[in-house]
């Protein structure tokens, strides 16, 4: 007997039997879904000059939350507009804008950031707001993200607000 003969011979019982794991490993399987949505960009208090690096910044900063929301569950959804951004420093002046050297002194250079989100279940709203992130003691903070990642102070902010914000399966 030719395989694809067996193939189609069994295929007809294994389908039934199988189907109750399949409806069993869906809500394991499903993900939510986190959308960032960069509201006028170009009009942001901090980001640096230089194109490519203001888009590598930006993707830095939607890859966070996409990846904070990997811990929300399977039909949640998070949507994130960020309206502003104030990156942690200066840029230093009369550096070349492919070069962002950032200068910290603590002094007045805190990250902050400002959003609005809806974070929905099943498309049931759970929580909806605007929020004014800020972190003014992040030179003095030891921070989970290593001084080599890009924008370690910024996460450690979104960090803080993502753990008292998010419902705790979000966490």
């Amino acid at each position: 007997m030719r395989r694809d003969t067996v193939t189609r011979a069994l295929l007809p019982a294994l389908v039934p039997a199988l189907l109750p794991v399949f409806l069993l490993l869906a809500p394991c399987l499903a993900s939510a879904a986190v959308t960032v949505n960069f509201v006028a960009s170009d009009r942001y208090t901090d980001l640096p000059r230089a194109p490519e690096l203001r888009q590598q910044a930006l993707d830095d900063l939607a890859a966070h939350f996409r990846r904070l929301g990997e811990g929300l569950g399977p039909r949640m959804d998070l949507v994130v507009d960020v309206l502003d951004v104030d990156l942690a420093g200066r840029e230093r002046p009369g550096t070349p804008s492919f070069d962002s050297v950032r200068i910290m002194d603590g002094i007045g250079d805190r990250p902050s950031m400002r959003l609005r989100y809806l974070l929905t279940d099943d498309g049931k709203e759970v929580a909806r707001g605007e929020a004014e992130l800020s972190d003014g003691g992040y030179r003095e903070r030891v921070s989970t993200y290593l001084h080599a990642e890009s924008l370690p102070y910024e996460k450690q902010m979104i960090d803080d607000w993502w753990r008292k914000t998010m419902p705790p399966q979000g966490r």
